[in-house]
């Protein structure tokens, strides 16, 4: 056994926990319970879920800062963190994360999950402490798709509840910054890391997984935070016999390479326990004759008992993905018009909504300009209108999907998506749903899978690759949920790498050229402007403070942008990476 694997699984074996202190559950006055986080929406001034609450809107009632007055707003302060040195294949790592809030303290993570907690009373940040897991750097770094990124943290009770890169589960002493315990969720050796928030849900924490550009067998697992054992693991790739295994059609075993990454963290449905979560593309990538058949549950969203982890229902959105369109995007609960939906902003450039009682369909709209892969979406099904069940290798629109005899053909939306992971917001007032949008084409080159040969763990097995000739922008987007359709679409310069915010009349967003703007929320004018001098790939978020409204946001270009996709955008190659807490006050 090397040194690397030596390190992670003799000093932290597969699902040994790790007990360093306390074993029972942690109390203080300040603990964030069960019922704290189902009540998250109520705390105005807080931030204490990962997306603002468990339905994922990002919406905040704050509203201090208003289209009115937006114009003034100005920097409070900043704070240099670490994080940006790089490991494997990476030259840097970025920032992804949304911090969380609490009582004037902000909680955010780097991107190779150290922990910062800093006391922004008296309208300055002063860090309070740093928790580093020691996370080695290049064993890590080999097989981390896509980046050196981390995106948040997680509370309950008096913990802070984060991820490494390497595939821990901490938890962290909120008042001291020191590690309580830690366990190995994910498996290196096999390609896994992971990137996500942790979601509490029933005092658990739940983890996704990345990883299916190696090779994977995707899962979601859920651990107990008071035992710190697992209680469940639902594997996105069903095994041979189980429900969903009959849609993988070839006879030599592509189900154990499935992919099927969840490296996006879910949205929780309280009224029916339900965890709404999104499942990504089929591994390899671009090669689909390897793996013929809908490849369930790739690509699709799961809705699963919470407490079981058994799934309930699902919706597949691009079956036998050619494309490498993921549908790891967060989920969105809304109640509009008598129904109660999940939004999601599909890679494959469709907005989609289905019931999420019962996974069945209702609407979708693509949301990107350029839409080639498909003819149309079915509005009856939601499936592509080319789809054709008879066939185990989908084609949609031939002459632009890749294929075995299609070796070299440009796609769009490209790889990357109509959207990626950064998450959307929703304003419940106006029902308007904002997306950050990628408006891109990029060329995928097919290499045929061989069976036997060309699986290795801790390598590539995509079955091709992208490049980018192509000059790729961005929109924030914006769809009418009473209606399915587009309300308004504001054009930018570059791609959207980061998320959104949305409050009662404004919608905040960064962009990889370093700046932060605020939108008007009916029209999409911009109202406000800032240069960060860094890339943003990173959501906005707001808190209060001394009774001040802020908005914060973390700056430090990460992601694979840089290194695979940076000639579709070359203006980019000007910005450093960076690491920095930006806070924005009037």
């Amino acid at each position: 056994m090397d040194r690397n694997r030596s390190r992670l699984f003799g000093g932290c074996a597969l699902g040994l926990v790790l007990a360093l202190g306390l074993m029972g559950k942690p109390a203080g006055a300040q603990d964030v319970t069960d019922q704290r986080l189902l009540n998250a929406d109520q705390e105005e001034g807080n931030w204490i879920l990962h997306h603002k609450d468990y339905s994922a809107q990002r919406f905040s009632t704050l509203n201090q800062i208003n289209a009115g007055n937006v114009k003034d707003l100005r920097v409070a302060w900043t704070l240099q963190l670490g994080g940006v040195e790089g490991g494997g294949i990476w030259s840097h790592g970025g920032l992804e994360g949304t911090p969380l809030a609490e009582n004037g303290f902000l909680y955010v993570t780097d991107g190779w999950g150290s922990l910062y907690k800093i006391d922004t009373h008296g309208g300055q940040g002063v860090l309070m402490w740093k928790m580093d897991p020691k996370t080695d750097h290049d064993w890590a770094g080999a097989i981390a798709c896509c980046g050196v990124d981390n995106r948040g943290a997680a509370f309950w009770h008096n913990l802070v509840v984060t991820h490494t890169l390497d595939g821990r589960l901490i938890a962290t002493d909120k008042e001291t910054g020191k590690i309580l315990w830690q366990r190995q969720v994910a498996n290196p050796d096999k390609g896994e890391v992971v990137t996500g928030a942790p979601l509490v849900v029933h005092d658990m924490a739940i983890t996704g997984v990345a990883g299916a550009e190696y090779g994977i067998r995707g899962w979601i697992a859920a651990t107990d935070l008071n035992t710190h054992q697992e209680l469940w693991r639902t594997y996105t790739i069903p095994a041979k016999g189980e429900p969903g295994s009959e849609t993988w059609k070839d006879d030599h075993d592509a189900l154990a390479t499935g992919g099927g990454s969840t490296w996006v963290t879910g949205s929780y449905d309280p009224a029916t326990d339900t965890i709404v979560w999104g499942v990504g593309n089929p591994g390899p990538d671009w090669d689909n004759a390897y793996r013929p058949g809908d490849n369930l549950y790739t690509d699709s969203t799961l809705g699963l008992d919470a407490k079981t982890g058994q799934i309930k229902w699902h919706f597949q959105h691009t079956p036998n993905d050619p494309f490498d369109y993921d549908s790891v995007a967060e989920n969105v609960l809304v109640d509009v018009n008598g129904q109660k939906l999940a939004l999601e902003a599909d890679r494959n450039g469709v907005g989609y909504a289905v019931d999420r009682t019962n996974g069945k369909f209702v609407w979708a709209l693509p949301f990107v300009k350029q839409f080639t892969w498909t003819k149309g979406i079915d509005p009856t099904t939601g499936r592509p209108v080319d789809y054709d069940p008879s066939k185990g290798v989908q084609t949609y629109v031939a002459s632009v999907t890749p294929s075995r005899t299609n070796k070299v053909t440009t796609i769009c939306p490209g790889n990357m998506g109509g959207k990626n992971w950064p998450p959307t917001a929703y304003n419940p007032t106006l029902h308007l749903w904002y997306i950050p949008v990628i408006e891109s084409c990029n060329r995928i080159t097919v290499e045929e899978t061989i069976p036997g040969k060309s699986f290795k763990p801790r390598e590539g097995f995509t079955g091709g690759g992208p490049s980018d000739p192509i000059r790729i922008t961005g929109s924030v987007t914006a769809i009418d949920v009473t209606t399915g359709k587009m309300a308004g679409k504001a054009e930018t310069p570059y791609p959207m790498l980061g998320g959104l915010l949305a409050t009662p009349d404004l919608v905040f967003a960064g962009q990889p050229d370093g700046k932060v703007m605020a939108l008007d929320a009916k029209s999409l004018a911009t109202l406000w402007e800032f240069n960060t001098g860094g890339g943003v790939s990173a959501p906005p978020m707001t808190f209060t403070v001394d009774g001040k409204q802020y908005i914060a946001l973390l700056v430090g270009q990460g992601g694979a942008w840089d290194k695979w996709f940076i000639d579709s955008t070359p203006d980019l190659k000007r910005i450093a990476p960076g690491s920095t807490l930006y806070v924005f006050r009037l």
